[in-house]
Parts: C-alpha cells; structure tokens; sequence
C-alpha cells in the first residue's frame, strides 16, 4: 500500500479476471432486480426496504467513487479483451474513506445474498459461492490495506483456498 496524496493504493494480487467477471456480472443483475423492487415497479410486496437501503449506499458510494477506479477500469477491460486469466498485480487508487464503506457495501451485500436465498419476491439468485468468495477477498483487500496490512494475493487468500 502507498498512500499518493489523498489516495491509496491497494494491490489486487493475482486478480483472477473470470471470477471477477463472473462476480462484476452477478452484481449487476442483483442491482437490475433491486432497483424494480425498490421502485416499487417488480413486486407487490411492501417487504423493500433492504433493496431500497442497498440501491442508496450502491448510489452514494458510487456518488463518492465512481472516478478512482476508472484507470483500472480500464486496465480490467483490457485483461478482459486480451483473454488474461490473471491480472498480476491490480492497482486501484482509492480515499482512505473506502475502507469502512466496504465494510458497509460487504455487509449489505451478505444481506441481500440472504433476501434472494429467501427467494420470496425475486428471480436473482444469491450469489454463487466462488463470487461471494472473490467479493470478500476484494472488499477485505481494501480494507486490509488501507489500514496498514500486506497485499495478500487471491490463490493465497482464506476465501480462495475454502473453495478448493
């Protein structure tokens, strides 16, 4: 981790692309779903506060990081295109203040994962265990490093090794 200016940068050691497509994916159709029941438009249910609470934090952090990241945006997409299975050392630059909000953003997300195992009122499905996997990898990378720890790369991860 180095701090530049008011940025920091985390390391995403041995960032595996597919599983971070596979998981970027999966977000994504959640957020579809999500914003139908938390604009009332999908279900009939009155039961769309979590939905309504994760489309707010997804909308504020995106508010207060959507530029950090777009360098390694960039970088993913062409990992992507050139059919990379790993992306050695994935740099993003990120405030200091992302630490908690991924805390926050992994949290939220571990409910929603729960609200779509219930399965009551939504066609997503809870996220597949390798995504949930990689997103507590990630979200603990960021975390773990702005606060002061080593990168610790996927293959050597907690998260990876319970999947093998």
């Amino acid at each position: 981790m180095t701090a530049t200016g008011s940025l920091v940068e985390v390391h995403l050691l041995q960032l595996p692309v597919t599983l971070a497509v596979k998981a970027q994916q999966h977000f994504e159709e959640m957020m579809r779903e999500f914003t139908l029941v938390a604009t009332g438009a999908h279900s009939p249910h009155p039961d769309h506060h979590l939905p309504t609470r994760l489309m707010q934090l997804v909308d504020g952090l995106v508010e207060r990081f959507a530029n950090t990241t777009d360098d390694a945006d960039r970088r993913l997409a062409a990992a992507i295109e050139r059919g990379d299975q790993t992306i050695d050392d994935h740099v993003i630059e990120i405030p200091a203040e992302a630490g908690p909000a991924s805390q926050a953003l992994g949290d939220m997300i571990d409910e929603a994962d729960e609200y779509c195992r219930r399965g009551e009122h939504l066609l997503t499905l809870a996220t597949p265990a390798d995504c949930v996997a990689y997103r507590r990898w990630y979200l603990a990378e960021i975390i773990e490093q702005i606060a002061g720890h080593a990168p610790k790369p996927w293959p050597d991860s907690e998260q990876a090794r319970a999947l093998a």
